[in-house]
């Protein structure tokens, strides 16, 4: 029983001593500043590029924009471009009336990523072909998820470890 208690007792000091030492000063990502359309504004025809400005310069490795209508299908077309704190993704005519999502995710100058939505409200019925369905993604088709694989792995070995940490001591005679 003091055997476990000193184990516990430890445990608590590890995790408290790395939480104090890894916290440091906060530091600050990038944060949206503005985007056309605005976000939650209602626009009566689709603009030819959406875009998302943050408060600094972004790194242009990595950066995705997608515009998701309300028919659930991609009508951003084309690759995203970063100038500054900028991104931005051709558009053109849209389709039909209700809510469009901005998705983004950019590498901010500290080299975080920064992801988020912003939404906007066709109120007149376009003229544009969407693209595909926003789900459809064959580049993870029938790719293995490895993250749950090692997760699992860690979950049984970290038992395992426990276990053994916590079996009875056999008495000496």
């Amino acid at each position: 029983m003091t055997r476990l208690l000193a184990l516990i007792g430890t445990a608590i000091v590890v995790l408290l001593g790395a939480t104090v030492l890894g916290s440091g000063v906060a530091s600050a990502h990038s944060v949206v500043t503005a985007s056309n359309p605005d976000d939650r504004s209602a626009i009566d025809a689709g603009p030819e590029r959406v875009s998302v400005t943050f408060n600094e310069a972004l790194q242009d490795t990595f950066a995705a924009l997608t515009v998701v209508g309300p028919d659930g299908n991609l009508w951003s077309k084309g690759t995203p471009t970063v100038e500054g704190p900028t991104v931005s993704v051709p558009v053109g005519e849209l389709g039909p009336v209700g809510e469009y999502t901005i998705a983004y995710r950019v590498t901010s100058a500290d080299g975080h990523a920064v992801s988020g939505t912003r939404t906007f409200t066709l109120t007149k019925e376009g003229t544009g072909s969407p693209g595909v369905k926003a789900d459809a993604s064959p580049d993870t088709e029938g790719t293995f998820n490895w993250f749950w694989l090692l997760l699992g792995a860690a979950v049984v070995l970290f038992g395992l470890g426990l276990g053994f940490a916590l079996r009875n001591p056999r008495s000496k005679s």
